[in-house]
């Protein structure tokens, strides 16, 4: 036997010596029973009907298979952009209490002087990962991280035995290149180690083969197999920006898109409505955002139709992977034993220009090597991505998207399913948050949730609910009509009570005023209820005050907008301020535009 064999041998025994010694809080489950898989699967600006259980027309036969074997939550919300989400899903503590409040990218500095506004997850929050790694799971990530990158932060230090993590808010799906010029290189990291990545990468295939690695790494070893169950967060680049996809699946959609975003918005309410994903006959508004289809020109609309083309064949392309992984676990016999929870960082990403091939608008990409060629589209070196008019498409019927308090920037698909766990009901109407996954999860494995203190040092109180008695059918609802969920974002403001949510949105978008809506009856908010209902529209104003005091929510100074802080924080962290501040105005001019369009339209 080798010097390595010997020493992977001792440090087996020894950790099954420490598992011996300290598991005996899996008491509770019983010595005879056997604990369940968990794979969290995490789509990242996936909008609310981009998956065909949900009312679109992508193929997306995996998630089909598994929201009809499982619960589809049709009420279920998260934040309004990415690492406050997965801050929030993976430590059930509220974003401004778990340290991100907002992506570091877009935080000012008069915030940072606040602990809780690092945008980095902190250190008094427990993971899901390193609570079930304590009770004897496996620990697996593979994907999109973005909650810190310093030593300490990394997945590998958050609980996560083995990890493959792009670090940034983004990166390329095809090769190790940035996708913005706020970064100098594409941030990967292997377990706790600077990687480079293969020659044939491509993201979602990528990412799938590590987590079946990990998995595997586990069960091949007849010496080292312990026969204990994984816990394995497979958090997607999908279908962030740049939205690139394999040909084949671009080919499946090529055509689909071409009546245009008001058709496709139409087609896929009706389609909701009669899957009971939102109630019949429920209206819609068309959003300022939206442009005007048929004032496009023919290779306009054939441009924007392509677009939406890679889009949909990113999503499928992802369901495929998933797919492979389910698979897998059939073949090695781990698919019976497995809960599968599948949801979105948030809603609808309209992180594109109206038209990407302005002069002024390609510099940015076409700066870091990327083209815009409508031949090449989606493909290695192309940049893609889709407008918020597809985007309002994509969160149909809801109204917003990604980085605005709307129901098309917070409600998105969840689905658990799994042999392990008694399914009463397809589909759950129950309002149900971010901060529920954790809870859920550890319910669902029979681990206890952290008390005040956790390995010798102060945590942040776990305040999401379990979900799973609207598994079991064991109750309607985990919130009471009385209980309140607030959310912030740069002053973008929420309070959910009961059936209703109490919001703001701020400009360019929104118009800072306050509105009152009935979002089970109404999720297009589209009936404003704050005078008819004055009298609780006053006191959820007055919730979410209390909201804003106990969760330590610091104002965005006067003037703040996010592109602006994104554009002056790259100026102070870039190294070549001259570069950048040209760079960086260039990807703000198209945003600039739509805001000037909506203003006029306002008149």
């Amino acid at each position: 036997m080798t010097r390595a064999s010997l020493l992977q041998h001792f440090c087996a025994g020894v950790y099954r010596l420490v598992l011996c010694l300290g598991m005996s809080s899996m008491a509770a489950f019983g010595a005879d029973s056997v604990r369940p898989n968990i794979v969290f699967i995490l789509a990242d600006d996936l909008g609310f009907t981009d998956i065909a259980p949900y009312g679109s027309e992508v193929n997306t036969p995996t998630l089909s298979t598994l929201a009809e074997k499982g619960v589809r939550f049709t009420n279920f919300h998260t934040a309004a952009n990415c690492a406050p989400a997965r801050a929030m899903l993976l430590t059930g503590v509220d974003s401004h209490l778990a340290g991100v409040p907002n992506i570091p990218e877009m935080l000012a500095p008069q915030q940072r002087v606040h602990e809780n506004y690092q945008g980095v997850l902190g250190n008094d929050v427990v993971t899901v990962a390193t609570l079930l790694e304590d009770v004897g799971y496996h620990t697996y990530m593979a994907g999109k991280w973005h909650l810190g990158m310093d030593p300490n932060k990394r997945p590998s230090q958050r609980g996560f035995q083995r990890t493959m993590a792009m670090m940034d808010s983004g990166a390329d799906n095809w090769e190790q290149r940035p996708y913005l010029p706020i970064y100098d290189q594409a941030n990967w990291f292997a377990d706790g180690e600077r990687f480079t990545l293969p020659q044939d990468f491509y993201s979602s295939r990528f990412l799938v083969d590590k987590i079946i690695e990990f998995i595997d790494s586990n069960l091949l070893d007849a010496d080292l197999q312990d026969n204990r169950p994984f816990f394995a967060y497979l958090p997607f680049m999908a279908v962030h920006s740049p939205v690139q996809a394999p040909q084949q699946y671009i080919d499946r959609y090529m055509g689909v898109y071409n009546s245009g975003w008001d058709a496709l918005r139409q087609q896929r309410k009706e389609r909701a409505e009669a899957l009971g994903i939102v109630p019949k006959n429920t209206p819609m508004v068309r959003m300022e955002t939206t442009a005007d289809w048929d004032a496009l020109s023919d290779d306009d609309k054939r441009y924007q139709a392509k677009r939406m083309a890679v889009y949909a064949g990113m999503i499928e392309a992802m369901d495929f992977h998933i797919g492979r992984l389910i698979e897998f676990l059939k073949a090695r016999g781990q698919y019976d034993n497995t809960i599968f929870i599948f949801t979105s960082d948030n809603g609808s990403g309209a992180s594109g220009p109206a038209e990407p091939r302005a002069f002024p608008v390609r510099l940015t990409p076409e700066s870091l090597g990327y083209n815009l060629d409508y031949d090449n589209l989606g493909l290695k070196g192309s940049y893609s991505t889709i407008s918020p008019s597809f985007a309002s498409a994509s969160v149909s019927p809801l109204a917003y998207f990604k980085f605005y308090a709307g129901e098309g920037g917070m409600r998105v698909p969840l689905i658990i399913a799994g042999k392990p766990i008694t399914l009463q009901q397809p589909l759950t109407r129950a309002f149900a948050w971010a901060t529920d996954i954790s809870p859920t999860i550890l319910a669902l494995t029979g681990t206890s949730q952290p008390s005040e203190r956790y390995a010798g040092r102060p945590v942040q109180a776990i305040t999401g609910r379990d979900l799973s008695p609207l598994l079991s059918g064991a109750a309607e609802r985990v919130y009471g009509p009385d209980d309140k969920v607030g959310y912030e974002l740069t002053d973008h403001g929420v309070l959910f009570q009961g059936d209703y949510k109490l919001i703001i949105n701020q400009p360019p978008v929104g118009d800072g005023q306050w509105r009152l809506f009935n979002i089970v009856d109404d999720p297009g908010e589209t009936d404003n209820l704050s005078t008819s209902k004055a009298l609780r529209f006053q006191r959820m104003l007055s919730h979410y005050e209390q909201y804003r005091r106990d969760n330590k929510v610091v104002p965005v100074p006067p003037g703040y907008s996010q592109l602006k802080q994104l554009f002056s924080n790259t100026l102070l962290k870039s190294k070549n301020g001259m570069l950048v501040f040209l760079l960086t105005l260039l990807l703000l001019v198209p945003f600039y535009v739509a805001y000037r369009m909506s203003r006029e339209i306002k008149k």
